[in-house]
């Protein structure tokens, strides 16, 4: 999905990185696989200032992490994990929605397709892969959309999904399309392809069509086959369209240490173990970008932004899911979130950590401190919780049917008194036809999270509630795969409810209901 970006001014001079490496170092980056640790089993750790990194330095990014809404933050330096943090309720081995790094990860396929031969040549238009279909407002400017403009989201599609806090109107639109590939085919085209940047989440779904098609099988099972194996990468799950297409603009649950995986293959020119799994002139334009993309300095290609004054590399999703690869200071950094804050900050505190290409002495003081952090972010926090109201035994049981609203959110039903307290919801069918949702879990009532389990794709929903007044319920849901919080207030007058919703998707809505007889 979207991914975010607010201008920050940068402090640190990327030149002196490279003439620093270059002078201390007596290997220089890219050195033989002999040398290189290979995490396809598992990633080595090692103490920071082994690998030239401040534990101390390292201390202030998990609480930087913990300010900024961050679910986890892992660095790997000289090929070894050197810092590994999770923020509660988030866990270590969770998957992560990693939105619109979906991108960097499908261009990465056309990248293996490339080299395979299979996908052709980047030239090619992108209507000669789709013969079977009549393409509505087709033009020559149309006639003229490639793959190479696809992959750089220069495709002069008409598309509204702006790097803002504005809402992706199209993208939305191709989600309640009953044909997202159709709906992305026929969308009028705004300007000629190549001619500027426009960030468009509907181009990349139609090259994870073109992988599919060429490949002859599903994009997921391509992946799954030429990058996911390679690199040991085994828990993944992948959205569909409802014609089955995986989303090629979003939709991917990773864990943050396989993301990193992907960044130590683009940081290896993509050779992984003595193998070229993706071709290296592939990762080089995606390191030297000429796309600009109007934001700051950034550029972009193959589904990767690039700061050029950093030379800072990175596959970017909405609310904060980043690889950062840093080639010249040999470091990838993964971060998975649910706000937005400044990027290039980021960058700047993790190439601040790394002191020097080599050794530097012990410090187990900064090293204990740097532990504690990490335990304790990783402990959840219990929050005040107020009196229950006196209305608890009166709405628990109850099932409130809401008015017909865009969610598709249709009843509520509430138990607030038992041992074990619990919502259960249903939702309307996700397809016409299709049955109903139902989705039921736990509430904390003691200031702490409940978890409900995930099945398949459906949430990992973490909750709890509190009174906030003797009429008024508050309820925070926090989707542990995929960053999303949502805060309900919900607000009861006899058998009427008033529910108000936020979320930091930008989500705000008004619902009512009554008890059912």
């Amino acid at each position: 999905m979207r991914a975010r970006y607010r201008t920050v001014r940068f402090a640190s001079p990327a030149l002196w990185f490279a003439w620093w490496w270059a002078a201390a170092s007596p290997i220089a980056h890219g050195a033989d696989a002999t040398a290189t640790a290979w995490p396809t089993t598992a990633w080595q750790s090692a103490a920071p200032e082994e690998q030239g990194m401040s534990s101390a330095a390292l201390g202030d990014l998990v609480d930087f992490g913990a300010r900024n809404a961050m679910d986890s933050v892992l660095v790997v330096r000289h090929g070894k994990l050197v810092l590994d943090a999770y923020y509660a309720p988030f866990k270590p081995g969770m998957r992560h929605l990693v939105n619109s790094v979906t991108k960097a990860v499908v261009g990465t396929l056309a990248g293996i397709e490339f080299q395979d031969g299979t996908l052709g040549p980047l030239a090619a238009p992108v209507l000669s892969f789709f013969p079977e279909r009549r393409v509505a407002n087709l033009d020559a400017n149309k006639k003229a959309m490639t793959l190479q403009s696809l992959l750089d989201s220069t495709s002069g599609l008409d598309w509204r999904e702006p790097l803002s806090d504005a809402p992706p109107e199209t993208m939305l639109q191709m989600e309640r399309s009953p044909d997202w590939v159709g709906f992305v085919l026929d969308r009028p085209m705004a300007q000629a392809p190549g001619v500027g940047f426009n960030y468009d989440s509907g181009a990349w779904h139609l090259l994870s069509a073109i992988v599919a098609k060429q490949s002859g099988m599903d994009t997921a099972a391509y992946a799954k086959q030429k990058l996911f194996a390679p690199l040991g990468i085994a828990d993944v799950a992948w959205r569909h369209d409802p014609q089955g297409v995986a989303t090629g603009g979003y939709g991917l649950f990773l864990q943050p240490r396989d993301m990193a995986k992907i960044g130590y293959l683009y940081l290896h020119g993509g050779v992984w173990d003595g193998r070229q799994v993706l071709p290296a002139a592939w990762v080089d334009k995606a390191f030297h970008p000429q796309v600009a993309m109007n934001v700051g300095t950034f550029r972009y290609a193959n589904g990767w932004w690039t700061v050029p004054e950093k030379q800072a590399h990175m596959a970017v999703g909405f609310l904060r899911q980043l690889i950062i690869v840093l080639p010249e200071i040999d470091t990838v950094a993964v971060v998975t979130g649910k706000q937005h804050y400044p990027i290039l900050s980021l960058i700047d505190r993790v190439a601040a950590a790394a002191k020097s290409p080599q050794p530097l002495p012990a410090d187990a003081a900064a090293q204990a401190r740097l532990a504690e952090r990490i335990a304790d972010v990783g402990t959840e926090k219990r929050t005040p919780v107020a009196p229950a109201s006196s209305l608890a035994s009166a709405i628990s049981g109850k099932t409130y049917r809401l008015a017909a609203n865009w969610t598709g959110f249709e009843t509520l039903k509430l138990d607030l008194t038992s041992p074990t307290p619990g919502y259960e919801a249903t939702l309307a069918p996700a397809v016409p036809g299709g049955p109903a949702r139902r989705i039921a879990g736990p509430i904390g009532l003691d200031g702490m999270f409940k978890v409900r389990d995930a099945q398949g794709l459906e949430p990992l929903l973490a909750v709890k509630g509190s009174w906030l007044n003797e009429n008024s319920f508050q309820m925070i849901s926090r989707s542990l795969l995929e960053g999303v919080v949502s805060t309900y207030v919900l607000t009861f007058h006899g058998a009427h409810v008033e529910i108000s919703l936020e979320d930091n998707r930008g989500t705000r809505l008004h619902l009512q209901g009554d008890a059912a007889e």
